[in-house]
Parts: structure tokens; sequence; C-alpha cells
């Protein structure tokens, strides 16, 4: 491959190294001349094996660089790359080396559990880039030594005569020299819906990407025609090539929840410390003993840290994920499933996203009348009506030899891949046969057999229309029938024909001003002629002697997605910005986005010129005002993407094209389409879904919310229990009192009733309302201030009612171990009723359903059989220094509980406008 790397290296000073870099940078400015020179080539024998041989061995195979993919154990080592992770190892080991083993245990215990389902994740999810090698892993057809032959496309290399046929997928860059009605499918690249009329001739050296209509393009496919270029960049060099960099280099941001547990657990970690050294100081100034207070601070620390959250953020994502695919998006890196829903701004591409991906013809005009046609894609459903609403007759007159022209000079074929209704061939010449079929048309009966064709002229760009001779059986007469620009056929015509058949002068400026009107809608407008003709007219392959009869004009576009427009609203709704970002034309663009409600709000429309003409400060202001982005180009997506956060936006991006890689990785969250996507495309995404449908996009931000949701609540109900606990022994220290409760006793709280019941929390529906209110702040915390004060007041009412209990209990005659039973077993019953409180955060328990979440009442019944097992069995009294406790202890627990639960449902009623 002509590697970047070793342009002005001097590494390969040859007059062909230097040539073909050179080729590579500018052929489209080159003349064919030029090219051929530069590359030390012949377009009529091609290269020598022995000079194809030396060039392979001098530049490398034409394929993709390969990744470094990090093994197994690499990828379950970056498991513990978290900060709550690291809190957790260096409390476990504090433990282990002051002797509490059983502390220990379980802390190293919870972080491996966490290192398992965060590796298991991510394995199912590592997508390797030998996709991409196979996107353009190929055979291609090339000259060597005067002869034509067929070699893998790893091997082709600059100078390589190359030739492309229909269907064919273009294995190199080529500077195209000789083309033959050739028209490529470019959308993966650029995003343009429709196949790419080729030519030869050469183009100013500022031409786009996407408009130099004298290349073609690694990894794009031939829709029609053929062609011979020469190959001018291979590999690496490759416009692929270039967007696998642009991909490679993209930085991979922190999502929203990553950053927000980062920011708590450093806080977290701060206020542990520091109660652990508070307490430690307090100790040593008591008079007691370093090694005993070192242990007591260690015992804070251990208690203090919540050891079930890594744990549940990583099962609560992979609930999410699991509703997720069963809502049609595959998640292939776990934190994506909360990202969406902390999205302020979709960009999406049009083409296969927004939209079918399948052209469609929208209306038919003829001299009498316009007739709409409904349905889409390439489906047979739909019908073509006129402006009252009734079916048009597509058996006379002007419609029948509108449509049969439109369907008879046409060399796609309707075919069903996969079940699904798909066209080989040009795109727009597949929805001329589609609104044939609809109107009624049999296209074997009406077309192939009764207007076999006897002769083509095929479409170029000079001639501007396409054009067939029809045997008509049983006659001595044919008919001859053509397709084209508008303003071309127009001047082959004379006569313009009726909705009864009969003729009269052709009508130039209504038929201009119907499609000057039809082009505005951004639909893409073909002109319809025919005419009855002797059997010795002249037709010998390159003109038409005779003047032709006007029949109308057929008008397509590729239609917006079926649930599109509602998921737009829905997302509007949820105050979730839509931008369009597309290669495509910005009349087409438009028009999209106003059946799509994007400029419902007025919002401005900006093309790629536009964007480079704009300095970078003031990019992050216009894009926030803009609505679509037109013939955008690949590194202008990913600045786009750039300035939207920058302007303190969380941005996903859907896609399904090569072009949107780059941005699909460097997006918060990046969408790729399962169907129609390429490899490319799925592997920077973080998310792929499995029906293309943009309106599952709505759905997986209601997940996203939902788990959100979901973590906020666990996190609100774990934290007064670890500062509460951390608090009873700071508050023991200072007293000189024993501790009300072991730290034994405090792992058996922690992790049995994260298990039992915070995890129980994930699988909380989402709330009804989720979709009604704005996006978070992006600079928002995880914990907000009301949040925030009732985690304290809980934790408060802990600390106090435990303290009280024990008191009481050692007052009236308990024994120590009796009262720190007691102690406990209110622990748990605070959070256990905490847990119905926290089922949602802003209503009351009973406005949720008290049996909408069953896995809560489970967890209930196997939290009070651990209490009653601790409390009574002999083997945990041992275990945990506890010792039985009678019936009256027990209403005790139960009312400081139930007043516990009723202080935070005052406190939840008086702040629900807060939160």
């Amino acid at each position: 491959m002509v590697s970047r790397d070793f342009r002005g290296s001097g590494r390969f000073a040859s007059p062909i190294g230097s040539a073909a870099s050179d080729a590579a940078a500018g052929s489209h400015s080159l003349s064919a001349q030029d090219v051929v020179r530069s590359l030390h080539t012949d377009l009529q024998r091609g290269l020598t094996e022995l000079e194809a041989g030396h060039r392979l061995e001098r530049y490398g195979q034409n394929v993709l660089p390969r990744a470094e993919s990090a093994g197994p154990v690499i990828r379950l080592l970056r498991q513990l790359n978290h900060p709550l992770i690291y809190v957790l190892l260096v409390a476990g080991a504090g433990a282990l080396v002051f002797g509490e083993g059983v502390d220990a245990s379980v802390i190293f215990g919870v972080v491996l559990v966490n290192m398992l389902v965060g590796f298991v994740q991510e394995s199912k999810a590592e997508a390797a880039l030998d996709k991409l090698q196979a996107m353009v892993r190929t055979a291609a057809r090339v000259l060597r030594d005067g002869r034509e032959r067929t070699v893998p496309s790893d091997n082709v290399v600059p100078g390589d005569v190359v030739l492309v046929d229909a269907g064919d997928k273009v294995p190199a860059d080529l500077r195209l020299i000789r083309p033959t009605n050739l028209r490529v499918d470019e959308s993966a690249l650029t995003g343009e819906s429709v196949p790419v009329l080729k030519e030869a001739a050469e183009l100013p050296t500022a031409t786009p990407v996407a408009d130099r209509r004298n290349m073609l393009y690694s990894g794009t496919l031939v829709a029609t025609g053929a062609g011979l270029g020469i190959a001018v960049a291979t590999g690496a060099d490759t416009e692929l090539g270039n967007i696998h960099r642009l991909v490679a280099s993209a930085e991979e941001l922190a999502t929203p929840l990553t950053r927000k547990l980062a920011w708590f657990s450093k806080v977290l970690t701060a206020v542990i410390l520091a109660l652990a050294a508070v307490t430690f100081a307090i100790g040593v100034a008591r008079g007691q003993g370093v090694g005993e207070m070192f242990t007591a601070a260690v015992a804070l620390a251990v208690g203090a840290i919540p050891e079930g959250l890594p744990a549940a953020v990583t099962i609560t994502l992979a609930i999410g994920v699991g509703r997720m695919a069963r809502r049609r998006a595959v998640i292939r890196r776990l934190p994506a499933v909360e990202t969406l829903g902390s999205t302020t701004v979709i960009g999406s591409d049009k083409t296969g996203t927004l939209t079918e991906n399948q052209m469609t013809v929208r209306a038919v005009w003829t001299p009498d009348g316009r007739f709409d046609a409904t349905g889409s894609g390439y489906g047979a459903d739909g019908e073509i009506l006129d402006n009252s609403g009734q079916a048009g007759d597509a058996h006379i007159g002007a419609l029948h030899w509108c449509l049969l022209a439109g369907a008879a000079c046409n060399d796609a074929a309707l075919v069903h891949r996969d079940g699904r209704p798909g066209v080989v061939g040009d795109p727009t010449e597949g929805a001329l046969l589609v609104v044939a079929r609809k109107a009624g048309l049999d296209l074997e009966r009406d077309v192939a057999v009764a207007l076999p064709r006897l002769a083509a002229l095929p479409f170029s760009s000079e001639r501007q229309y396409m054009a067939t001779l029809h045997a008509v059986p049983g006659q001595d007469r044919r008919v001859l029938l053509a397709k084209g620009a508008v303003e071309r056929l127009l001047t082959l015509c004379t006569k313009e024909m009726s909705a009864d058949g009969s003729l009269r002068p052709v009508d130039r400026d209504a038929v201009l001003a119907a499609a000057e009107n039809l082009a505005r809608a951004g639909l893409r407008v073909l002109a319809m002629a025919m005419k009855r003709v002797c059997a010795t007219e002249q037709f010998d392959g390159s003109s038409m002697s005779t003047p032709l009869v006007f029949t109308g004009l057929q008008a397509m576009f590729d239609p917006p997605r079926r649930d599109a427009a509602a998921a737009v609203r829905a997302c509007h709704g949820a105050g979730v910005a839509v931008k369009m970002i597309t290669g495509d034309h910005a009349a087409t663009a438009t028009a999209i986005a106003g059946d799509l409600g994007l400029l419902d709000d007025g919002g401005d429309v900006l093309t790629g010129s536009d964007l480079a003409e704009l300095p970078a400060g003031e990019l992050p202001g216009v894009v926030d005002r803009a609505a679509v982005f037109a013939r955008v180009s690949p590194e202008q997506k990913l600045r786009l993407v750039e300035a939207f956060q920058a302007s303190g936006h969380v941005v996903a991006m859907t896609g399904d094209g090569v072009n949107d890689a780059p941005a699909l990785r460097r997006a918060d969250i990046g969408v790729a389409m399962g169907r129609s996507g390429t490899d490319v495309a799925k592997d920077a995404a973080d998310m792929v879904l499995t029906d293309d449908d943009f309106a599952t996009i709505e759905a997986a931000v209601e997940e996203g919310r939902g788990v959100f949701d979901n973590l906020t609540k666990f996190i609100a109900w774990t934290l007064p229990t670890n500062m509460a606990e951390g608090f009873v022994i700071l508050v023991a220290i200072v007293l000189g009192a024993a501790l009300p409760i072991l730290p034994t006793q405090i792992l058996w709280i922690n992790m049995t009733t994260a298990v039992a019941l915070g995890l129980m929390l994930a699988f909380e529906p989402k709330e009804a309302d989720s979709m009604q209110r704005p996006p978070r702040d992006p600079r928002k915390p995880l914990l907000t201030r009301p949040l925030v004060l009732r985690i304290l007041l809980v934790s408060v009412l802990l600390v106090g009612g435990s303290w009280w209990l024990y008191s009481w209990e050692l007052a009236n005659g308990a024994t120590l171990a009796e009262a720190r039973t007691a102690a406990v077993n209110l622990f748990v019953a605070v959070e256990l009723v905490y847990l119905f409180n926290c089922r949602s955060l802003t209503r009351p328990m009973w406005s949720i359903g008290v049996f909408s979440n069953r896995w809560i009442l489970g967890g209930v019944a196997v939290q009070a059989a651990g209490q009653l097992a601790i409390t009574y069995l002999p083997v945990f009294n041992g275990l945990f220094h506890t010792a039985p406790i009678t019936a009256d202890v027990w209403l005790r627990i139960l009312g400081l509980a139930l007043l516990a639960w009723l202080i935070v449902a005052a406190d939840k009623r008086l702040r629900k406008r807060l939160i």
C-alpha cells in the first residue's frame, strides 16, 4: 500500500514511489495521460507481473492496518480501573494486614465478582477489525502483461489498470479513465442516496470527495455500467483508510455515568479517609493503643465503603442491556445503556437512518394532472391516487405511457433478499418498477411480454437520457420509450399526451414549472416520453432521429422511515434535540427534515461549505441553532460532534455508513444500524439497532433514563447505612464506649442487604414521566442537594435510633450481645422500609403499586429469613457475636422503622418539586 508514513522520508526514494503519492493526493485534478505517466503504467497492457510483484513488496498489501487488540488478561485487569475498586482494594488489603480475614475475603470477593461481570460483557461486545478487512477484501480484475486477470484485491497495487462491472465492489481508489454508463453507489462513504454517474474528465483541485465524478473509491459498489481505471491509492491511503485513521484517532470519552461515579468515588474516598483519620486521632488522644485505633479506623473505613455499589452498577447496567436487547438494541459497551438517558443531542445520518435508503416515487405528473403514490420502499403496498383520492387508470393515456416508459426503459430488477424486497441495479430504476406495479401493471405481462426490447441507448452524461426500442407483438410498428433529465428530454418532444391518449403540442412552460415545484420539494424528477414508430425507424445506438411525445414526470425520493417522525417528536418532547448530519444535497436533506419535523422550530440548514468558512470559536453557537447539516465530510461530522460537546451537550451520533465511523467513536454514544450498517460503523459504535429503526432510539433513551434512575435510587438507598455505620463507630470512640455494632456485623448488614434488598431496585420499572422531563444537566452531580439532605436525614435516624435502642436495651438488663443484635436488626429494618421509599424518589409508594416490582418482595422475604438466622441460630450467634432477642425488642425495632418511614415520606412530599 502507498503509506503516507513514508512520504518524504527517503525510505522509498524512487520515482514510482513519489509519483504514486502525488497521484493519490490529487489524481482527480490530473488528466488521464498525466496519471498514466506518473504511475509508470500502460493502459493497454497494464503492469507486468514482475513489476506488480515489486510494487506489492514495496508498498505492502491492499488492506487496512490491523489494530492491536488487548488480550483476555489485560481486559480482565482493565475491570479494576475504577476509583471505587481502588478504595475497596485498599480497604481489603488493610483489613488483611490487621487480621480482619473475614472482612478482607468479603471485599475481595466483591471485587472479583465485579471483574468477572464486566469482563464477560466486554468479551461479548469485542469486535475485531477483521470485519473492516472483509469490507474491502474481494477479487479484482486487472490488466497484467496485456491480459485480463483476476487477482485478490489484497494484491492490487498503485498503477494497476482495474476493470469494474455492475455488482463489483471497488478494490482500491481508482482514477477513472473509461466509463460506460457507470453509476456507483457511494452512500456508505459519502451519504449520497442515489448512485453517482461517473465520468472521466479532470476536475478542479478543490473538488470535494463527494463530487469527484472521475474517482472510484475503495469499498463502494458499482450499480450499473462498466469502467476502467488506474489504482492511485491502496490500503491505508484510500479514502476508506483515511476514515479508518480518523476512527482510530478519535478519542473515546468517559460516559456521563462514569464521570459522575468517578467524581462521587473521589468525594466518598476523601470523606472515608477523613473519618478514619479523625477516629484514629481521637482514640489515640484518649490514651487508647495505636494498633487498636488503627484497627478501629480500618473497621470504620470498611463499614463506610458501599461494597455493593460496583456490583450494583454493573448488574443494573447488565439488566438494562437485557431490556434493550428485547427492544432491538444491542449494547456493545456496558455504560452505553445509561448514556442515552443523559443525551441532549442526537446527531443522525439521513440515508438509511432517518430514511429507508430505498428510492420511492412520490408523485407522477402528467399534462392533465398530478397523481400521488402511496407506500414507501420497494414493497408493492400502495396506490396511485388522483387529486380526488381516486385510483388513477394506469391502462390508458398519459399515465399509462408515463409508467410504462419508466418500467420498460429500465435495466433494474426487483428481488427478495432475506424475506425483504430489494432491487438489483440502480435504485432509481427500481423505484420506477415499483410504482408501475403499484398502479396495477404486471411487469412480466404488460412489459416484458407485451413490449419485448429490441435495442437500447444507455444513459450517458452527454446524452442525459436513456431510450429503448420495443416490438409490439402482432403489429408491424414499434414503440420507442425514453426517460431522462427534464430539460434535455423536453427538447426532443414536440407533442404531449392527454389523459385519453390524444396528442397536442407540448406546453414546455407548464412542464418546467411542474418539474421545478417537484424539485423544490426535494424530489428527484425524471421526464418520460414515447413514440410509435415504423419498423424502418433509425435507432443506431448513438442518437434518435424522431421527435417524441412527452407523457409525464416521475418524482422520487428516499422516504423517511415509518416511525421516524413520531420518534423525533418524542425526542423533542423529552428535551433531546435531533440534528440531521448528512453527506447528501441540501435540498434533499431539507425536504426530509421538513417531513420529520426537524425544522418546526425554525432551525437553520448549513452545508459543509458553510462549516468550512466558520472560525472554530463560532462553531458551537452556530451548530446549536442549526437543525440540518448537508454535504458534510467525515472530518466535519467529527468536528460537529466536538462542537456540540464543547457546548456541554451529551451527544449520541447515529449512522450506518463508513463516513459515520469517526463521529460514532468520538460521540458520547455511537449508535449504528444493524441491517444496513457497515461493519466499520458497527465496530465504532457503542450500540447497534438490529431493526435499523430510528424509533428504537426513543426506546433506548427511555431505557437509559430508567437505568440512571435505578442507579440513583440504589445510591440514595445504600449511602445512609454506610454513613451511619461509620458515625456509630466514631461516636463510640468519642464517648469511649463499647461499639454498638461490630465490624463483622457491619459486613453482614452491608453485603446481605445490598444483595437481597438493594439490587432489587435494578428491576424497578421505568417511571411514567421519564420521557416527559428534560434530560439531566451533564454538569449536575450524581446526587442532588435534596438527595444529599435526605441521605443525611436517614443517616441521622439510623445513628440516633441505633444508639437509643442499644442504650435502652443495656439499661434494661440486656447483655452486650443482645443489645448489639437489636442494633443490627434496627439497621436492617430501617433499610427495608426505606427501600420502599426509594422505589420512587419523588412519588409516594402507593402511587407506583406495591406489587409492580415482585423482586423486592422476594428480597424482603430472603432478608427477613437471614435476620432470623443471625439472631436465633447458634452457629450465626458464634460467628457474628449475636444473641436471641425477645418479642418486645422486635416491637421496638418495628416501631422505630415505621417512624423512620413516615419521616422520610413526609420529607419526600415536602421536597417533591426540588428533585
